[in-house]
């Protein structure tokens, strides 16, 4: 293949995910919109009442990540967050390891 006909493919490839961005959007739009006040209103009730429901977190209870000093380390911290944002079908079952080595795989070795 030429250079021009790669170009061209990935000019349309580009396009195509614009125009599929754009679909999504305005569905996700039409379906917002289709809230009546009322649904809106008992929605939010809910989510307030199972808000005061659940119990209140505790600094305690929150886990405390120290920086990573290394340059690998900062790499895997990158991309641990990174990999919350995809589908949870692509999702690793098993964490990146940090940079001491905690959750690293388990298995045989």
């Amino acid at each position: 293949m030429s250079r021009s006909t790669v170009g061209r493919l990935i000019g349309l490839a580009g396009l195509a995910g614009v125009a599929a961005t754009g679909v999504v959007l305005a569905r996700d739009e039409r379906q917002r919109r289709a809230y009546t006040p009322d649904d809106v209103r008992a929605r939010l009730h809910a989510r307030a009442e199972a808000a005061e429901a659940a119990p209140a977190e505790t600094e305690a209870s929150l886990e405390v990540v120290p920086a990573p000093t290394t340059r690998r380390g900062r790499l895997a911290q990158r991309a641990r967050g990174q990999l919350r944002h995809l589908p949870h079908w692509l999702q690793r079952s098993d964490p990146l390891p940090g940079p001491d080595g905690a959750g690293a795989r388990r298995g045989g070795g």
